[in-house]
């Protein structure tokens, strides 16, 4: 068989998973009455907005928290007083063996897969906070010993389940617009940060356990509202800016509705890397291979901070259209689709797609999906076998803002950039000794 004919069976068979999925098993044989026991590794902001979402569920136990600031985790458990406590999620997942069902990760980018890998290896179901990791890398280990293991998983990209992205989703994959052959993404946030290292520290509060904090990635001096509960997401070394902040949110429904796999290549322009922040400013241009869904191939290109929204001249929107300050438009043979962010979906020419059909999705809960597939119902929409290659592409943007202007060619089935070796080494973080977790 040849390279090509090998290679081409491989995004075939990518596609299919990533629609498809695998049904996985539930985490174990649950008897009329008997309830999900969750642990929970940072309840603090989104974690504790996760915490909220997940125990709103009638079937679910809340049974350990997690959080590396002692304050945080004093006011979750006031709430959940019954809940064991950890500072240390490695701690929490080992004393509680068994007494767990599933893990949810709620913490800044840079412990995503270390906690959810942790879990998994304890074969725990894992809820992760979006994006699903910090490097290429792992996003491919995380869907890999999900599979392996039959794991149920969901990403938090609570959005998905909306009824205007799942209704843009069925009108793209119903050809309402034809083949699409670009797409457009952007945010106007600014989650970067273009000035120079810092220099001055501060000490570290009492309440925080600052190690912990750190975790796998390599230390750094405290400086107070940098990094926690402050812009981590801006620091190359903790978060992955607004394309992995917003992109994730953005990019899913066109990656999910196209049934995009791995793009052969991406290159971005920006400001040269500093090796603080992530660009305040990024265009990143993606190719994608074909789906029955678009043209032979698809280019993608995503704005944020001030270069969103972009421009439109040509693209079949309508001159006095306003684009919203965060979405994505869909270019097809047959007409444009354009969707703000969280919002109902909109074509154009108008009068073409006046009477066009707008399908009706069921009412669908995010978490509530993941509860339910742990506990044997159903399965769920944003498993790592889709969140794994939404998340390994959307990366591979941010590795290209170290190289700006370069076009950055992609070998999916080797996981290698083939014409920039020194990229590689971007690609996948060395732990810091003591926070090594095994598949990572």
């Amino acid at each position: 068989m040849s390279r090509t004919v090998q290679r081409r069976q491989f995004v075939r068979t990518s596609a299919a998973l990533a629609v498809g999925g695998v049904l996985p098993s539930p985490t174990r044989a649950f008897l009329p009455n008997a309830r999900l026991r969750t642990a929970h590794v940072g309840v603090g902001g989104m974690g504790g907005a996760d915490l909220k979402s997940v125990s709103s569920h009638t079937g679910v136990q809340v049974a350990a928290l997690c959080d590396v600031d002692a304050n945080i985790l004093k006011a979750a458990a006031a709430t959940f007083p019954n809940a064991r406590t950890f500072r240390d999620y490695r701690e929490m997942i080992s004393a509680m063996g068994d007494t767990i069902d599933a893990v949810v990760v709620s913490t800044p980018d840079h412990t995503h897969a270390p906690a959810a890998m942790t879990a998994m290896n304890h074969g725990k179901p894992v809820y992760c906070q979006k994006p699903l990791t910090h490097e290429v890398f792992e996003a491919r280990q995380l869907r890999l010993v999900a599979e392996k293991k039959g794991l149920v998983t969901q990403m938090g990209i609570q959005a998905s389940a909306g009824l205007a992205y799942r209704r843009a989703t069925q009108m793209i994959q119903s050809g309402t617009i034809g083949k699409v052959s670009r797409v457009l993404a952007w945010s106007y946030k600014n989650w970067g940060y273009d000035g120079p290292a810092f220099t001055s520290f501060d000490d570290v509060p009492q309440n925080l356990d600052w190690n912990l904090w750190i975790g796998t990635a390599a230390m750094h001096p405290y400086k107070k509202g940098i990094y926690h509960q402050g812009t981590w997401r801006k620091q190359i070394d903790f978060g992955t800016g607004t394309l992995g902040d917003m992109g994730v949110h953005i990019f899913d429904t066109p990656y999910r509705a196209l049934a995009l796999t791995y793009p052969t290549w991406v290159r971005t322009t920006c400001r040269k890397p500093t090796g603080v922040g992530h660009p305040e400013r990024n265009i990143v241009e993606y190719e994608f291979p074909g789906t029955p869904y678009t043209t032979d191939t698809m280019r993608w290109t995503w704005y944020d901070g001030t270069d969103a929204p972009p421009a439109t001249d040509g693209l079949g929107v309508p001159e006095g259209v306003k684009l919203p300050s965060q979405g994505s438009l869909f270019v097809g043979e047959g007409g444009t689709m354009l969707l703000p962010h969280v919002a109902e979906p909109q074509l154009f020419p108008e009068d073409k797609f006046k009477d066009a059909a707008r399908p009706d999705p069921e009412p669908r809960n995010h978490y509530h999906q993941w509860v339910d597939a742990c506990m044997g119902a159903g399965k769920t929409s944003s498993h790592f076998g889709y969140a794994g290659r939404l998340t390994e592409a959307l990366l591979l943007g941010v590795v290209a803002n170290r190289f700006p202007g370069r076009k950055l060619m992609w070998n999916a089935e080797n996981l290698s950039i083939t014409n920039l070796p020194e990229a590689n080494t971007l690609l996948k973080a060395t732990a810091r000794e003591g926070f090594k977790v095994a598949g990572l």
